[in-house]
């Protein structure tokens, strides 16, 4: 797996393209009000997470092995001895578990903070600065292209095609994102609550984590598999992870901490052991290539 000596990536390129209809994951799709901060930039948006890496690595969830089981299902082999590229790869908790699967696998990660993280996490895994709207891979070189939590940073007009490009015959291209399970009753009451803080639908963002929002031109045939499983955590470490999202990360400190303040009450009294068991569900879109 070699990178292409063409590539023109620079360091710590701007992973901030237009968003794909309906995006999944964390990002706002409705204006705040006009008395509070204007909406942040995309690109705000996209860096605000190299600000707090470390906090993300500690405390973002991980994905249950089902996941891999059921994507070695649909690629047809095993991950062992599988080369993947995992695109938009962050602090690298996804290239970790690929990697421990077997994979030959090489982490792609636009950010200098988030790279960072990675390097001093998985020192023995190579991770390539770039963009999946731009893959610096060269032609028909991998067998899989991941994107965990990532795609909705990408252009699909352009991060189609690279997928494609650097895929093997008989490749396949996988997407996946941790979803809240919002028929859990005190995960939608907090969702709701994020709603009316900071201005986000999040029960629309989650029912737009789909094939026609993932390819707009649709290129690419996916199939869509969903993998319910939960972690129990300590209310602080939920917090943390609430606030290593981006929405929380470019409201401004002041407006982020408030939240924080007040869901860590109502938690305490829902929850007074002090452990909430978080509830998702990984939607899982992948699609293959001709042989």
């Amino acid at each position: 797996m070699t990178t292409s000596p063409s590539a023109h990536h620079p360091t710590g390129a701007d992973p901030t393209p237009a968003p794909i209809p309906g995006p999944p994951a964390e990002h706002p799709t409705t204006e705040p009000p006009a008395e509070r901060t204007p909406e942040p930039t995309r690109r705000a948006r996209a860096h605000s997470f190299n600000t707090a890496a470390a906090q993300y690595a500690a405390n973002r969830p991980s994905y249950p092995p089902v996941l891999f089981d059921t994507i070695e299902d649909l690629i047809g082999r095993p991950l062992t001895g599988t080369r993947v590229a995992d695109v938009g790869a962050g602090t690298g908790i996804a290239t970790a578990l690929l990697h421990a699967r077997g994979a030959d696998v090489v982490a792609v990660e636009p950010g200098d903070g988030m790279a960072a993280q990675f390097r001093r996490t998985l020192p023995g895994i190579p991770v390539i600065r770039g963009t999946g709207d731009d893959l610096p891979l060269t032609d028909a070189s991998v067998d899989l292209v991941t994107y965990a939590q990532a795609w909705h940073w990408t252009d699909p007009a352009r991060a189609v095609p690279e997928a494609l490009r650097v895929l093997r015959p008989g490749g396949a291209l996988a997407l996946w994102w941790n979803t809240d399970a919002l028929d859990v009753p005190w995960i939608a009451e907090a969702a709701a609550r994020i709603a009316r803080h900071f201005d986000i639908d999040v029960s629309a963002e989650k029912r737009n984590v789909d094939a026609r929002a993932a390819d707009p031109t649709g290129l690419l045939d996916f199939t869509r598999r969903t993998v319910r499983w939960s972690r129990r955590v300590p209310v602080d470490t939920h917090l943390a992870n609430l606030a290593s999202h981006s929405v929380f990360l470019v409201h401004g400190a002041e407006h982020a901490a408030s939240f924080l303040a007040e869901e860590r009450e109502h938690l305490l009294r829902a929850f007074p052991d002090g452990f909430v068991e978080e509830v998702y569900e990984v939607v899982l879109l992948l699609a293959r290539t001709p042989a």
